[in-house]
């Protein structure tokens, strides 16, 4: 019986890690929606930064979103079956990844958005200093946002 209950106070929060691991922004994304891969190629994450295309970015995340925000932005439900969370990052306009596209045209890219479901992942790019606003009114009339990429693994 005192090994059973062992057991349960072992097996069940490294079970309760792994879970939370799997559905983390970090490592290596393949590029699986036609827009990454046109503009960013694979994208791999650290702590710290992000490689687009070879080219690293220092990130900073900001907070976790809160489930009706993701659904917002990236139409996914709003059961909390993925994690997201807002970055803040610096992406110079004049920066070029294939075939010479930008992130957001002619402005800095300041902020990042991603949302990570099972194997899953897609990014959202915002220019503007202020950080975005997670409402379908807001994202639908807003003009920094720059794109939705999709990413698996």
């Amino acid at each position: 019986m005192k090994r059973e209950m062992v057991l349960r106070y072992i097996v069940g929060p490294v079970l309760g890690c792994c879970m939370t691991a799997v559905a983390q922004d970090q490592g290596y994304w393949r590029a699986a929606g036609s827009t990454a891969k046109t503009i960013t190629g694979d994208v791999a994450f650290s702590d710290e930064k992000i490689a687009i295309n070879l080219a690293n970015f220092t990130i900073s995340r900001i907070r976790v979103l809160q489930a009706e925000e993701v659904s917002a932005l990236f139409d996914a439900e709003s059961n909390g079956a993925g994690n997201g969370s807002l970055y803040r990052l610096h992406v110079p306009a004049a920066k070029t990844f294939l075939k010479k596209n930008k992130l957001c045209g002619s402005e800095d890219t300041e902020w990042m958005v991603t949302y990570v479901a099972g194997r899953s992942l897609q990014i959202a790019f915002f220019s503007g200093q202020k950080p975005p606003v997670f409402s379908k009114d807001a994202i639908a009339n807003s003009t920094d946002v720059c794109g939705i990429f999709s990413y698996g693994r």
